[in-house]
């Protein structure tokens, strides 16, 4: 019944059972008894197969081991549920199905939906924090009507369909199944004299004007979120939630990496051979950066603290300043007579060397 072989493990078991029950299943095969009986048999199969002991005497036996006085194996519903009430009960309403009432329970009361704004930053913001306000819209309950959607000193009906319940009950063969009322819609209730202002509908759209503080410290793309700031529930629901997303907006120089920045300052080859002390821009002053004599082009300059500050933390990351030698493009008559004594004094052999691995890791701008 299950197509698997006497070897199979529970897993195989269970994947076998779930495959064939969303197959057959008579909410998706309706009015096709064939497909009923596959899923009664595959359910039979799995009810034994499921239970070690009537496993057991299923393969020592066959069917006379496990088979009831009814002529058939039988199944037990709470098993199956037990199993795979999980995997069908928001699909099939499969607790309604065997009638369990053990699935979930079924509730008028719905969250609101959750909404988006978007704040833009300067780079600079991020880093020290800021204080900002964005603009939406959401739904709120109508004062008109306090929610209830019908007019006023008018009430919701009960709904004849499904007398309130907000479902109803179908037959199909030994399967008695729910679902949600076509008439009220799973609301239990119908108006039949909505209110003028929210059209029945128990809730206007307002635009609101929501104050966020911005940490120090955030990235492009970090979420604030403003509990139940979002759209009003419906029946008594909680309303959702507010996401307020952050845009940062690139710097002029500085590259951000987590709480590190780093930057290139271009020197030239005299300031590298002999050495010099400049003054470096950071996002909170000017730092005064030695370089050595002899810095070759590519070195990287690490300066403390004067990074990003650690969102919801301490402390900051650091300034990462690389330098590079910049070349000349062109050249007076005496820069190149200059030029060439320093070349005879100081030639060096050109010969090809393997670059350093580590190097090439740690080259981030390319």
């Amino acid at each position: 019944m299950l197509g698997v072989t006497r070897e199979a493990s529970e897993q195989e078991i269970k994947s076998a059972y779930r495959k064939l029950a969303m197959q057959h299943h008579p909410d998706r095969n309706p009015e096709n008894p064939a497909a009923e009986e596959r899923f009664k048999e595959a359910s039979e199969a799995y009810t034994v197969l499921a239970d070690a002991q009537k496993r057991a005497q299923y393969d020592r036996f066959g069917h006379a081991g496990v088979t009831g006085a009814g002529g058939g194996f039988g199944f037990d519903a709470d098993v199956i549920f037990r199993d795979f009430g999980d995997i069908f009960g928001d699909f099939f309403g499969f607790g309604d199905i065997f009638g369990q009432g053990g699935g979930r329970r079924r509730t008028r009361a719905q969250r609101g939906a959750d909404l988006r704004a978007d704040l833009n930053l300067e780079f600079e913001e991020a880093v020290f924090g800021a204080k900002g306000t964005v603009k939406y819209r959401r739904q709120e309950a109508c004062e008109e009507c306090r929610g209830t959607g019908a007019a006023a000193g008018k009430t919701p009906s009960t709904c004849s369909t499904c007398g309130g319940r907000g479902q109803v009950r179908y037959q199909q063969g030994f399967f008695s199944v729910s679902r949600t009322c076509p008439a009220c819609h799973g609301a239990g209730t119908l108006i039949t004299d909505p209110c003028p202002r929210c059209k029945g509908q128990g809730f206007v759209s307002r635009e609101r004007v929501q104050e966020v503080k911005v940490p120090a410290g955030v990235e492009d793309g970090t979420r604030i979120r403003y509990s139940e700031l979002g759209d009003v529930g419906v029946h008594g629901g909680p309303a959702g939630d507010l996401y307020v997303v952050l845009h940062v907006k690139e710097h002029a120089f500085f590259l951000r990496d987590g709480k590190d920045l780093y930057c290139v300052l271009p020197i030239s080859f005299p300031q590298a051979a002999l050495g010099v002390e400049l003054k470096v821009p950071t996002l909170d002053g000017e730092h005064l950066l030695k370089i050595p004599e002899g810095t070759q082009s590519g070195k990287e300059f690490r300066i403390r603290g004067k990074g990003v500050p650690v969102l919801n933390g301490h402390g900051k990351g650091d300034l990462v300043v690389r330098v590079v030698v910049q070349t000349p493009t062109r050249l007076s008559k005496r820069e190149r007579e200059l030029l060439q004594e320093i070349d005879a004094i100081t030639r060096v052999e050109n010969k090809p060397e393997r670059p350093s691995l580590l190097n090439k890791v740690k080259d981030i701008f390319g």
